[in-house]
C-alpha cells in the first residue's frame, strides 16, 4: 500500500465507505492521511469499578455478564442494558440508545474495554455508563495494550456519512501499520533549522498519540508533530504562490504608454478632485499597466471609498492606447450600476459603453456581441454572459473583475484569455479583507488599498434595537422620509430561491405599504424579479419616485442613492459580520447624516458579538477581521469559490504567525533555492501532491 492507493481497496471500506470519505474529500491513503482529528480524548485513567467515582471519565477492563434488550415502546427508545464485571463484587451498568444492534456484540463472557462518564443510577443504587465508548478485547489482551479506543490518548475524529470516529481509527491505524513511509520533501535544511519532525513521525503521532503525550498541545494543534504539519500545508500554499507570481513576470502582456493626452483625458472624466488614497493607488495602478508583463492587482477599499472610480481611471489608459476594457460584477443589479456609472463618466469623452447580460434576449445579445466583437464597445460590462465562448474582443487590454470572492479563481482566467495578449487585470473588492486572508487567497495578486473616504463623508450611526420596539423603528424612519429621505428595509432572504423567505419579505411589503406606510410611495426588490421590473425599481428609487424600497440583499453592493440615509435590517441576527457591513453601506452615500437600525430577536452569545461590533465600529477591515474569528476562514466569504484552500491541518487565523514564516522562508526557497534539483522536486511535489488536495495553485 503506498500514499497513491484509494481507500476503496483499504480493509474495511469498500465502495459504499469509499464513496462517504469521497464526500468529504477523501480518495486515497494520502488523503486519509492529512484528515486529522479535530480533537483528542484522554482515556488513561484506567480503574477498577471499585474505584470509579460519578462524574469522571474513566476507563474499566470488564466482561459482559448479563444483557438486557427491554421491549420496544416510546420511552425507552431501543435501550440496550448490559451489566459489567472485572472479578470483583461490584457491577457496572452500561445503556445505549437505539442499541438493539449490541445484543450480537456484547455477548455473555465477552471482554470489554469501556470509556465514558461514570454516574450514578438512582433508581437502583449502581454505577452507570450512558453510551460508552467500547471495544472488544481478545483473550491473550492485556489491560489495554491493544485497543484503539481506550486505555490510551484516543484521536477523535469527525465522522464521514456513516464512517464513524470509530471506524475511521479502526481504518487509520490499518494504513499506519502497513503503508510504505512517504517521502519528506519539506527542505532538510529548513526542517532542522525549525527543530520540525519528520513527516512520518508527525503523521503517526497525530493519529496514534504516544501515551506521555501532552493533551494540551494536542487540541491545541500546538505539539511539534501538528506544527510540522501546519507550517508544510503553509510553505507548499506560498511556494506555489510565489512560482505563480514569478511565472506571471515571464508572460507577455500589454504595455501601456502613459502619454499627456491619458492624463488629459482623466482630468475631463473626474467628477471631483480624488483623494490622497484614490491617487496613490492609480499611481501604483499606472506603474503596472506600464510594464511589460500582465497587471495582477486587487484593489480593497471600503464601502463607499471610490474604487470604480479608479477603475475608471484605468480603463481611461486602455482605450486612450486602443484597447478594450472587460468589466466582470456578479449580479444584474451590480452590473447595470457599473453600465449606468461608466456610461455617464465616459460620455463625454466618447467612449461607447455597453452591457451583456444573461437575460437578454438572443437578438440584443448578438447585437451586442458584435459591437464587441469589431471594437466599437470600448468598455463591455456584463456578468457571468460576457465569459461565454461566442463573446469575443477585438483588442481585449483590461479586465476590471468587482466582488472577485463570488467568482471561481478558473472564471478570472477565462476572462484573461479572451486578449491576444495576456489582459492586466484589476480586481476589486469591497469586502475588506484582512491582511493575512488576502495574502493566502490573492497571493498572485499586488494589493492597493484606498483606506480614505471621500470628503464630506459621515460615519453612519449604527443602532441596535429589539423587534419588540419596531414601532419606534417605523416611527423614525417616517420621520426621515418626511424630512425629503429614502430608506431601505432589508428582509433576510439569505437565498433568492428560497421561496418561503421571498413570500414573509413581499408579505411584510404589503403591511408596510397598505398599513404603516399608506401615504408613501414603497417598492419591492428581490432577485426574482425579471431584470426589467428589476431596473424599474431601481431607477424610481434613485429619481425619488420610490420614498422606501423592501428588498432582500440584492442591494448588498452596487446600489448607490445618495438621498437614502435609513438602512433597518430586518433579522439582523441572520446576517454575517461582512454582509451587515455591506449593507450598512448602502447608506451614508451623501452629506446629510445617515443611519443603521438593526432590529433582532433575542441573540446567543455569537450574534451579540456580530452586533456589538457593527455598534461600535465603521471601520470595515476592523469588522471583516471580528468576522474572521467568530466564523472562521472556511466560511468568511459564504461560498467555497473563493479560491481559499481547504487546509487540513492549518487555521489562518489561529495559525497566522506561523503563516507569516511559512511565506518568509517559501519566497526565500523560490527565489535562491539550494539547487535547480532541490526546486526542481518542489515543483513536482506541488503538482503531483499538494495541487490536486488544495485545487487552488497552477504552478504551469
Amino acid at each position: 500500500m503506498n500514499l497513491d492507493t484509494p481507500l476503496v481497496y483499504v480493509k474495511g471500506v469498500g465502495p459504499f465507505r469509499a464513496e462517504m470519505l469521497e464526500a468529504k474529500g477523501l480518495v486515497t491513503v494520502n488523503d486519509l492521511l492529512h484528515y486529522p482529528p479535530f480533537r483528542y480524548e484522554d482515556r488513561t485513567n484506567l480503574k477498577p469499578i471499585e474505584k470509579l467515582a460519578p462524574g469522571e471519565m474513566a476507563t474499566v477492563i470488564v466482561e459482559v455478564q448479563a444483557t438486557r434488550l427491554p421491549k420496544a415502546g416510546r420511552k425507552n427508545l431501543g435501550m440496550f442494558e448490559a451489566t459489567f464485571g472485572d472479578g470483583s463484587r461490584y457491577k457496572l451498568l452500561g445503556k445505549w440508545f437505539h442499541g438493539a444492534y449490541l445484543a450480537n456484540v456484547l455477548v455473555e463472557g465477552t471482554r470489554v474495554a469501556l470509556y465514558g462518564k461514570v454516574e450514578f443510577d438512582t433508581y437502583t443504587g449502581e454505577l452507570l455508563m450512558m453510551h460508552p465508548e467500547f471495544e472488544p478485547l481478545s483473550a491473550g489482551d492485556e489491560e489495554g495494550d491493544h485497543s484503539l479506543h481506550t486505555g490510551r490518548v484516543v484521536p477523535i475524529y469527525e465522522a464521514a456519512g456513516k464512517v464513524s470516529a470509530k471506524l475511521l481509527r479502526v481504518i487509520t491505524r490499518r494504513i499506519l501499520d502497513s503503508v510504505t513511509p512517504p517521502d519528506d520533501f519539506l527542505p532538510s535544511q529548513l526542517r532542522e533549522q525549525m527543530k520540525l519532525p519528520s513527516r512520518w513521525d508527525a503523521m503517526r503521532t497525530i493519529h496514534s498519540p504516544p501515551e506521555d503525550s501532552d493533551l494540551r498541545l494536542l487540541n491545541a494543534f500546538r505539539s511539534p508533530a501538528h506544527l510540522r504539519m501546519i507550517f508544510e500545508e503553509f510553505f507548499w500554499l506560498e511556494c506555489g504562490l510565489a512560482l505563480k507570481r514569478r511565472k506571471a513576470k515571464t508572460v507577455e502582456g500589454v504595455q501601456f504608454q502613459l502619454t499627456e493626452r491619458v492624463r488629459e483625458k482623466i482630468k475631463a472624466m473626474l467628477p471631483f478632485k480624488p483623494t490622497g488614497a484614490q491617487k496613490r493607488v492609480l499611481g501604483e495602478i499606472a506603474h503596472d499597466m506600464a510594464e511589460p508583463h500582465p497587471m495582477n492587482r486587487l484593489v480593497q477599499g471600503d464601502v463607499g471609498s471610490g474604487k470604480t472610480l479608479v477603475a475608471a481611471e484605468a480603463a481611461i489608459i486602455a482605450i486612450e492606447n486602443g484597447y478594450q476594457v472587460a468589466v466582470l460584477a456578479p449580479t444584474e443589479i451590480l452590473a447595470s450600476q457599473h453600465f449606468a456609472y461608466f456610461k455617464a463618466l465616459f460620455q463625454k469623452l466618447g467612449y461607447a459603453v455597453v452591457m451583456l447580460s444573461g437575460s437578454y434576449r438572443p437578438k440584443e445579445k448578438a447585437k451586442l456581441r458584435q459591437l464587441i466583437e469589431q471594437g466599437l464597445a470600448h468598455v463591455a460590462v456584463g456578468t457571468h454572459a460576457i465569459l461565454e465562448d461566442d463573446v469575443k474582443f477585438k483588442k481585449l487590454g483590461l479586465a476590471i473583475v468587482d466582488e472577485q470572492h463570488r467568482f471561481g479563481v478558473m472564471q478570472r482566467l477565462k476572462l484573461m484569455e479572451k486578449g491576444a495578449k495576456k489582459p492586466d487585470v484589476l480586481v476589486m473588492t469591497a469586502t475588506p479583507i484582512p491582511r493575512t486572508l488576502a495574502l493566502t487567497i490573492y497571493g498572485d495578486l499586488d494589493t492597493s488599498v484606498i483606506d480614505e473616504l471621500p470628503p464630506g463623508r459621515r460615519p453612519v450611526v449604527t443602532k441596535h434595537v429589539f423587534d419588540s420596539r419596531i414601532e419606534e423603528v417605523w416611527s423614525f424612519v417616517g420621520r426621515e422620509v418626511q424630512a425629503g429621505r429614502q430608506a431601505y428595509v432589508v428582509y433576510p432572504v439569505i437565498e433568492e430561491s428560497d421561496t418561503t423567505a421571498l413570500k414573509a419579505a413581499e408579505k411584510m411589503y404589503l403591511h408596510l405599504r397598505d398599513t404603516v406606510f399608506p401615504d408613501f410611495t414603497i417598492g419591492l426588490l428581490h432577485g426574482k424579479l425579471p431584470q426589467s421590473e428589476k431596473e424599474g425599481v431601481m431607477a424610481d428609487f434613485k429619481t425619488g419616485r420610490i420614498r422606501i424600497l423592501v428588498s432582500t440583499t440584492v442591494v448588498e453592493v452596487g446600489v448607490d442613492v445618495p438621498n437614502a440615509t435609513v438602512m433597518v435590517i430586518e433579522q439582523a441576527e441572520r446576517f454575517g459580520l461582512a454582509q451587515l457591513h455591506q449593507l450598512r453601506g448602502r447608506v451614508g452615500r451623501g452629506g446629510n447624516q445617515s443611519y443603521c437600525l438593526l432590529v433582532t430577536e433575542k441573540l446567543g452569545e455569537t450574534a451579540r458579538d456580530r452586533i456589538r461590533t457593527l455598534t461600535e465600529s465603521n471601520d470595515g477591515f476592523h469588522i471583516a477581521e471580528m468576522d474572521l474569528r467568530l466564523r472562521g476562514p472556511g466560511e468568511f466569504f459564504g461560498t467555497k469559490q473563493s479560491g481559499l484552500p481547504t487546509l487540513r491541518f492549518a487555521n489562518i487565523v489561529r495559525d497566522s504567525e506561523l503563516l507569516e514564516v511559512a511565506r518568509t522562508e517559501a519566497n526565500a526557497f523560490i527565489s535562491h533555492p539550494p539547487s535547480e534539483e532541490a526546486l526542481r522536486r518542489a515543483i513536482q511535489y506541488i503538482r503531483d501532491h499538494w495541487q490536486r488536495r488544495y485545487g487552488l495553485v497552477q504552478v504551469g
